[in-house]
């Protein structure tokens, strides 16, 4: 399951660490330390050691040190890195390039981001990566460098680097669809039609883990119904766009999904009983489910339906050759603007995506936003990164933060509700009103 804290109304901010690691004993690896008597440059560098482990870490500070004879890399993993780095800063003493992503308790990167204290890095995608004859805006997925997680002001500017991502989509079971002869819907008139088939066999079209599974969900959709224009302006609560047509088409798409939404879901739709709706789609008792990759290994063990066969697909178009999105958590690799060594951090960062890097990176795991690197990933892996080759837009970046605001949680009004949707306690024309009313009441808390 995604962790507590997604359930708690953590929304898009939320990354792919928080999924991965939260706990353990602190680890650091050995720094290579200070600067050599033949005068190579030291570069600091600063991550997070999540369950892709720090030997990945590592490998890339040596093949870094092998490509550019200049640098040494003085390495430091952790578990709690916040808690390693936070009292050299304090002292002054920053990282050179930092990989931290928001989301995260202590919230060292949002603090950062509210003093202003990140380093413009908008021409880091501007140069060629290291070593290889194309830029890095080239080798990147489009989206990933034009969201709120990434451009924290909405000022043009970019100041965190996307790096590790995890794409989440509607999961099926592909076998079912080729024993039945069932097309994947491409639109939601098809999912409607497929529905209503579906039902005839005595299948649900839908469910889902929790409401908390909902946020994905209803970020892809507000980007289709209205663009990423419209998109960030609800994502900072601008007033009166959760009334707009845009919205409230959206609204009523998530009504009538409810509509087709297996009958034991909300009773199941908790922290404790989640995995019983995520059995639904095993057992052909439901086709569709909001979730993440993570849902494979958390499902591994589960018996299944004969011949079983995970399929993944982004969110069907509002109408043929529309934009079909499909959201994803990503983390974020950053220099601090207090960074000694500024140039030798922005030419790293465009080393993380060469082809050696990112093959170092894959080995454990740990997967970029570059295209076509689906190409060298095999398995379900491979079905779920190319989620982006084909044709699916990704959606990136949350709700602007604010401050808190007693009894007021977006995340709650807008994704907690939709319980109250399936089972017909509270109808849509309440919910958006409920939503516009707590955008109102967060707007002046924007910081």
């Amino acid at each position: 399951m995604k962790k507590k804290v997604l359930m708690a109304g953590m929304t898009a901010l939320l990354s792919l660490s928080l999924i991965a690691c939260q706990s353990g004993n602190s680890t650091k690896v050995d720094s290579k330390g200070g600067k050599d008597a033949d005068g190579k440059q030291t570069l600091h560098v600063a991550a997070l050691e999540s369950a892709y482990g720090k030997d990945m870490w590592t490998k890339i500070a040596d093949a870094y040190e092998e490509a550019n004879p200049k640098i040494n890399v003085e390495l430091t993993v952790d578990k709690n890195l916040e808690e390693v780095i936070s009292p050299n800063m304090k002292a002054g003493n920053y990282p050179d390039v930092v990989l931290l992503a928001t989301g995260r308790k202590l919230a060292l990167t949002e603090t950062l981001i509210k003093d202003k204290a990140l380093e413009d890095i908008t021409d880091v995608f501007d140069q060629n990566v290291y070593g290889e004859d194309v830029k890095v805006k080239d080798k990147l997925v489009p989206g990933f460098t034009e969201t709120l997680a990434t451009n924290p002001y909405n000022d043009g500017k970019t100041y965190m680097a996307p790096m590790f991502y995890s794409p989440t989509g509607l999961f099926y079971n592909a076998a079912l669809f080729k024993e039945k002869g069932w097309e994947v819907p491409k639109t939601w008139d098809e999912m409607w039609a497929l529905g209503d088939k579906a039902k005839a066999e005595g299948i649900s079209l839908f469910t889902y883990p929790t409401t908390g599974y909902f946020d994905a969900f209803f970020y892809s959709l507000l980007l289709e119904v209205g663009g990423p224009d419209f998109y960030n302006k609800a994502m900072r609560y601008e007033d009166g766009i959760w009334e707009s047509s845009e919205a409230t088409k959206a609204f009523e798409i998530v009504g009538k999904l409810a509509k087709y939404t297996e009958p034991a879901t909300v009773a199941n739709a908790n922290d404790k009983d989640y995995t019983k709706n995520q059995q639904l789609i095993l057992d052909n008792k439901a086709l569709f489910m909001p979730n993440g990759t993570w849902v494979v290994g958390e499902m591994k063990d589960a018996p299944r339906a004969d011949g079983f066969e995970w399929g993944m697909t982004s969110l069907p178009a509002l109408e043929d050759g529309g934009d079909r999105y499909a959201f994803t958590f990503f983390e974020q690799m950053w220099i601090p603007s207090q960074a000694k060594n500024k140039d030798a951090a922005k030419d790293f960062l465009t080393f993380v995506y060469s082809e050696k890097a990112a093959s170092i990176f894959a080995e454990s795991g740990a997967i970029q936003p570059i295209e076509g690197i689906s190409s060298k990933l095999s398995g379900d892996n491979q079905l779920f990164y190319s989620i982006y080759d084909n044709g699916a837009k990704a959606g990136m970046g949350g709700f602007a933060a604010t401050d808190a605001v007693e009894g007021i949680s977006m995340a709650d009004t807008l994704f907690r509700t939709i319980d109250s949707i399936v089972s017909g306690d509270k109808t849509v024309k309440e919910w958006q009103k409920a939503v516009e009313k707590t955008s109102d009441q967060l707007r002046p808390a924007l910081k």
